[in-house]
């Protein structure tokens, strides 16, 4: 279930970055690539960024290195540790969520959709397709 007012202050990241910044005309899909900010203090983090290759069959995501656009230092974080898991796995599935919702609902759900694909993942890790 998603946890509204972190999902509002998501959305308003994803608002402020499609506002203040143009897509490159090259880019074929997106990615949130997640960090682990601080592992004792379970905070996580994501950043967008913007690739000119696809390949939804890529599970490591050598696409995802293809950069065009990238939110840089502005990363978006979330701390677990009031909830029950404070695991990567849940940080992971927490950001997966609020990402399909932005991309069904947001205010510029569009230009996600509108690429070939979005993915997210961990920097270290596979990537997993978002619809």
């Amino acid at each position: 279930m998603i946890q509204l007012p972190i999902y509002e202050e998501f959305a308003r990241w994803l608002d402020d970055l499609f506002e203040n910044n143009d897509m490159p005309e090259e880019t074929k899909a997106f990615c949130f690539n997640l960090y682990e900010e601080s592992d004792e203090d379970h905070i996580y983090g994501a950043q967008l960024i913007a690739a000119g290759e696809f390949d939804p069959d890529d599970k490591d995501g050598e696409w995802a290195c293809e950069e065009v656009w990238s939110s840089g230092e502005n990363i978006f974080t979330v701390d677990t540790s009031d909830e029950d898991d404070t695991g990567w796995n849940h940080a992971l599935e927490l950001f997966k969520e609020m990402a399909e919702e932005y991309m069904k609902n947001g205010k510029y759900s569009g230009i996600i959709k509108g690429a070939k694909g979005a993915a997210i993942g961990f920097v270290d890790g596979e990537l997993e397709m978002l619809s």
